[in-house]
């Protein structure tokens, strides 16, 4: 039996989740400083890793501190939005949900400087 919030597959429905998406992905640029920094920054490592010739293997492993860092941003500022809808005024616990995920991006950001000074010493720094 159905559930009655349940609906069937529908290719227009999908089409419409990923246009949800990308629209959430240009909120995110349009509205949040960081993301451009990350973005800069992104773009420095990718073309340093072009220039050093990354092997696949580093490649991943940078795909995958940029990957986090942008993820917990983007849960970061979802995060922020919800707070500020549900707690317009100031209030303790508020402040600590915002502090606890911006902690995240802070840990996913060293997390990415980490693997990048791995990746990338064996190019630069002649032991």
């Amino acid at each position: 039996m159905k559930n009655m919030n349940e609906t069937s597959f529908s290719l227009r429905n999908r089409i419409k989740s990923f246009s949800y998406a990308f629209q959430g992905i240009k909120t995110f640029f349009l509205t949040q400083h960081n993301a451009w920094i990350h973005a800069l920054a992104t773009f420095i490592v990718i073309i340093l890793g072009i220039v050093v010739n990354l092997s696949t293997s580093e490649w991943c492993w940078i795909g995958l501190a940029i990957a986090l860092v942008f993820i917990t941003e983007m849960l970061n500022t979802a995060i922020e939005f919800l707070t500020d809808i549900i707690s317009p005024e100031h209030h303790p616990l508020a402040k600590k949900t915002k502090d606890v995920a911006a902690g995240a991006v802070l840990l996913a950001a060293i997390f990415a400087l980490i693997i990048g000074f791995f990746v990338f010493r064996s190019k630069f720094f002649i032991l």
